[in-house]
């Protein structure tokens, strides 16, 4: 293998039926025109017909024919290859698609069941359910649905349906044939209580895979390794680690099969939490970074403000969107106690297993139903996603949420159940086989739960500040002070120099130029108050209040924009939210009210768009600021498709439309996409000022309007300098005699090289075209040659 190459910056692009690789490779001479050096590609293997993200894979040996096919990506390879780009390619260890006529392996497991050499490589359960694998696909239950099944040949069918007959069975009546399988097809709505495989999250569609086994990881990895051989592929993102038996001993083995390629993974950080140290990764693919970038926009008086204001306006109760934690815990029981109940009941029979069987009396006496209370209690009091066998899970699973869980238990005897799982979950018990599978067992349902509960239930239910409501970020606490922005770009340059960085990618639930509009409402919380009231005072009736001020903020943040787009993204909100219908149980009536309602009030009313008109240059500055400091701060930038212009999506599907690269792009540029093109060049040309051997260094400015400037310096090279709160510091009388010390030497504009500056230049003059600078160090002239006089603090 070729040795390893870190990327100067990335461009996702989205790959799907209307947008294959012969598309991708039609955009290479405009995305190498903008300064990047490696093409990000979602997954390239073979998905389910048709998939619109392919990370529903059905076969790891196949790049996938809907996008042209091994000859197609080699194609773009080449061409991205001659005009200097490398390729990057997203990968999906966690799982398949549960679909048995396109995934071959699956096929084999359910004709053959635990007998076949397929059936190591999914998380099966074949204890329980009789020794069937449950396939939860009818559309109702099986006395209501059996008619529609029909033997063909070996086959079974059911509608679009297809599955493999176990051999011999093909004669038997239906009911004794299909009593007869590996497999049992039930009722849709059976999944969240009886399934008996792991699945992605609560997506029953997806089975987990066992990529743990040595032998499944090569079978899986083969031809993404072959790609990395030949040099088709230089760099991988690892999509979600966090659902692995034991992502530690993943990475280590990708790690060593790549050659230590340059390798980021989809890691969620909680506040404060570290990537784990052991792992052999250049870092996260980034959403630690949006939330420090968006936060600096944020203000927090007025995030404080804005929600004294949401909770006098929609009046929610503590628990269903009034309070965050208190959101955050009640979606965490209702999550294990609705979508992932078969998880929870797979855990309880562990526990009672290993205290069952344990030759240890201490382990002994507890009933089921006592350790299900224990391991549910622990579950919802964890800050992160999980505990990893490299750290020490005594600081996820602590003291304190085990004395929390003490509480619940009416006999005192009782709790002791708590303090029996916690010592399993810790190693300090149940050695062996059957202690590590409830450990695997409980990581890998934490992680789940964390994401089911908090990114998508707790961020539709407390909604303040929908920027704020991003995988990553901490509602509760959406503002980043600048020394706290500055303290982090330190540590990532010390610790992950590296890494990946994103704004937007194609699960942001809103794109980032639509966050840097909202963050402007922190700066005029009363402006907001005032806006919405006017608008409900005399519009359509509401549905119900904290849906209102839901919709007005996302046409807020969204603008002039098809009713369509902003109905569904709504409509996704209410049944992510559960309060009044969900994704399961729906409420036709109410649905077609928050429809209704869309059309009638938010949907183009002209005094919100007046609201916004007005904070037009407020939002500008948080636009161009967050892209700025995104692309120059430490770390590798992963640019999302069309991000380089100004770029207003929600959440999925209106994020993942197929990539239209400009036609003519320089008859199309706008600030954004020339400040973006601008830095990704700049990087090109100065790799070393952003590379892993950079450094990273704070400019504080001096002055009546200082907090609203922040501004750093790489590598005594280059340094970014952005306006921070532009209403606020418009309202306190603006930039006056701020200066900003410069380091030593003279600092030429990189979007107009005629301006350059030394020593304290004062801030209103660096932002006079922009409210953003971009600067680099150029030589002074040499002796002998005619100079430019420049005035301490002016300019050329």
């Amino acid at each position: 293998m070729t040795s390893p190459t870190v990327p100067l910056a990335t461009y996702r692009l989205q790959l799907q039926p209307g947008f294959p690789f012969a598309a991708a490779e039609a955009a290479v001479p405009y995305l190498a025109s903008l300064g990047v050096s490696h093409l990000h590609l979602s997954p390239v293997l073979e998905a389910v017909p048709g998939s619109a993200h392919g990370y529903d894979v059905v076969d790891h040996a196949r790049v996938r024919g809907e996008l042209g096919g091994e000859g197609a990506l080699r194609s773009l390879a080449r061409s991205a290859r001659a005009h200097g780009l490398g390729l990057v390619v997203d990968i999906v260890p966690n799982h398949m698609a549960m679909a048995p006529r396109h995934n071959r392996p699956l096929w084999e497991v359910l004709r053959e069941g635990p007998g076949s050499p397929y059936a190591r490589w999914f998380d099966i359960d074949w204890d329980v359910r009789g020794g069937q694998v449950l396939l939860p696909v009818l559309g109702g239950p099986l006395g209501a649905e059996i008619d529609q099944f029909v033997v063909d040949g070996k086959e079974l069918r059911y509608y679009d349906h297809v599955f493999p007959l176990r051999e011999g069975t093909e004669k038997l009546p239906l009911p004794q044939l299909m009593d007869a399988q590996w497999y049992r097809p039930v009722w849709w709505r059976l999944a969240r209580t009886e399934l008996n495989y792991r699945r992605f999250f609560s997506i029953s569609e997806l089975i987990g895979v066992r990529v743990e086994d040595p032998e499944v990881f090569d079978a899986t990895h083969a031809k993404i390794l072959q790609l990395l051989d030949e040099g088709v592929v230089d760099g991988l993102r690892v999509d979600h680690p966090d659902g692995l038996a034991d992502p530690d001993g993943y990475l280590r083995r990708l790690d060593q099969a790549t050659g230590g390629r340059w390798t980021v993974v989809e890691k969620i950080l909680a506040e404060g939490e570290p990537l784990p140290a052991a792992w052999p990764v250049a870092g996260t693919t980034g959403y630690d970074a949006l939330r420090h970038v968006d936060g600096l926009f944020a203000d927090p008086g007025g995030a404080g403000e804005l929600l004294g204001q949401y909770r006098r306006f929609a009046a929610p109760g503590a628990d269903r969107g009034g309070h965050w934690e208190s959101t955050v815990r009640r979606a965490a029981y209702q999550v294990l106690g609705h979508e992932l109940a078969a998880e929870v009941d797979r855990l309880t029979r562990a526990a009672h297993r290993l205290c069952d069987r344990s030759p240890d009396p201490a382990l002994r006496d507890h009933a089921p139903w006592a350790l299900r209370t224990a391991l549910v209690e622990l579950l919802v009091r964890l800050e992160v996603y999980r505990p990893y066998a490299s750290g020490d899970a005594a600081l996820v699973v602590t003291e304190e949420a085990a004395a929390e869980a003490r509480t619940v238990f009416t006999v005192p005897e009782e709790s002791r159940a708590v303090d029996t799982v916690r010592n399993l979950l810790l190693g300090r018990a149940g050695e062996g086989p059957e202690g590590m599978e409830l450990r695997t067992r409980f990581a890998q349902t934490a992680s789940a739960l964390r994401a089911k509960s908090v990114e998508d239930t707790a961020f539709y239910r407390y909604v303040p500040l929908l920027s704020a409501n991003e995988v990553g970020q901490n509602p509760a606490s959406p503002a980043v002070a600048p020394e706290v922005f500055h303290a982090y770009c330190a540590r990532v340059q010390r610790d992950w120099p590296a890494t990946g960085t994103v704004l937007s990618t194609h699960d942001t639930k809103r794109s980032a130029d639509v966050r840097a509009a909202l963050a402007v409402l922190t700066e005029c919380p009363e402006r907001w108050a005032e806006a919405l009231a006017e608008v409900t005072r005399e519009g359509p009736g509401m549905p119900d209040p904290q849906l209102a001020w839901a919709a007005w903020q996302t046409a807020f943040g969204l603008g002039p924009a098809s009713g369509e787009r902003l109905k569904g993204a709504l409509l996704k909100h209410v049944r992510e939210a559960g309060l009044h219908t969900s994704w399961t149980e729906q409420d036709p009536a109410y649905e077609r009210a928050v429809a209704d309602f869309v059309a009638r009030g938010p949907d183009g009313d002209a005094r919100m768009a007046v609201l916004r008109s007005g904070l037009e240059p407020h939002v500008r500055a948080n636009v161009l600021g967050a892209a700025l400091v995104h692309l120059t701060m430490p770390g590798v930038p992963d640019v999302y498709q069309g991000t380089e212009h100004e770029y207003r999506a929600l959440v999925d599907p209106d994020n993942r439309e197929p990539f239209t690269p400009p036609e003519q792009p320089s008859e199309q540029s706008s600030e954004k996409s020339r400040l973006t093109t601008a830095a990704l060049r700049l990087r090109g040309r100065r790799p070393g000022a952003f590379g892993e051997t950079a450094t990273y260094g704070p400019l504080t400015a001096e002055g009546p309007g200082a907090a609203h400037c922040v501004a750093f310096v790489r590598s005594g090279e280059v340094v970014a300098a952005v306006t921070r709160l532009s209403l606020r510091l418009a309202d306190a009388g603006g930039w006056r005699e701020t200066r900003l010390a410069l380091p030593p030497g003279r600092w030429a504009d990189v979007l107009a090289p005629e301006r350059a500056f030394t020593g304290h230049v004062r801030v209103a003059e660096l932002f006079d075209r922009l409210p953003v600078a971009l600067l680099e160090r150029v030589q002074e002239a040499h002796r002998g040659e005619a100079r430019t006089a420049i005035p301490p603090g002016g300019t050329a």
